[in-house]
């Protein structure tokens, strides 16, 4: 994200998350402009897996795709903030091809081999020179992702009922939540941003813990496929609690 304040005036989170709210009725607009399922039946996740060579392309894929539906409808430019324009969908098709990709392997090569390890730690993730996939609360929310993904295939279609359906977009969702608030960094000025995204993040956890116990009931899971489901998704729920606490520290470390 490239905005520069808004008036001068510091948001906290829950004004990002105001702000946050409306943005994700535009993005489901424009969703539902761009996707060739008018009527919305099938999720876009299901879409993805048919036309990916695998689970890790759809979940890449699918998070890109998130992340540009909001970014969509964040002004470049600051005096935007004040009178913001009627978005035009052509022009944000036109120009999907600028989005950057995921970093693939083989780009780690490009780093000079002094500073490699300074980029891989945990630290220098949590700063704006860092990488999303170095953050290992994200890296724990993809893994989880594509191995869901790789569990919804094995059920069959006449199976996927309402709550599955949902609780496997809310599963992809916790990672695109983390990646949408690790893309505004943590700059003080869009440290609330981070918050309000992590924090819906948070919630897609819970709700997808809360799902998981209905389609327990279902037998939708193994025995030992709900075990190792659950307790990663619960401790995954419970990482992303604390790491919402720590960023909310930053904040108020950085106004006080």
């Amino acid at each position: 994200m490239s905005m520069d304040g808004f008036n001068g005036e510091l948001w906290n989170e829950f004004q990002w998350e105001a702000h946050l709210n409306e943005v994700e009725k535009k993005s489901e607009q424009l969703r539902k402009f761009i996707e060739s399922d008018v009527k919305g039946n099938v999720p876009r996740w299901i879409t993805l897996l048919k036309e990916s060579l695998s689970e890790d392309d759809a979940f890449e894929a699918y998070v890109e795709e998130e992340l540009l539906m909001d970014e969509a409808y964040f002004p470049e430019d600051e005096d935007d903030w004040e009178d913001e324009d009627e978005f035009d969908d052509e022009d944000f098709l036109f120009g999907l091809d600028e989005f950057d990709e995921f970093p693939d392997a083989e780009d780690d090569d490009d780093f000079d081999a002094g500073e490699e390890w300074k980029s891989l730690s945990e630290d220098f993730a949590l700063s704006d020179n860092g990488s999303l996939d170095n953050l290992g609360l994200f890296r724990d929310a993809r893994f989880y992702a594509v191995d869901i993904l790789k569990w919804a295939e094995s059920v069959p279609p006449k199976n996927q009922d309402k709550v599955f359906l949902e609780f496997v977009g809310d599963s992809l969702k916790i990672a695109a939540k983390l990646a949408g608030g690790y893309s505004f960094g943590f700059e003080q000025e869009f440290l609330g941003a981070n918050i309000a995204y992590t924090k819906k993040a948070l919630r897609f956890a819970n709700q997808s813990l809360e799902m998981m116990r209905k389609l327990k009931t279902k037998s939708f899971f193994t025995k030992q496929s709900y075990a190792e489901f659950n307790g990663r998704l619960f401790e995954l729920r419970n990482d992303i609690g604390v790491y919402v606490q720590d960023l909310r520290d930053r904040f108020n470390n950085s106004v006080d």
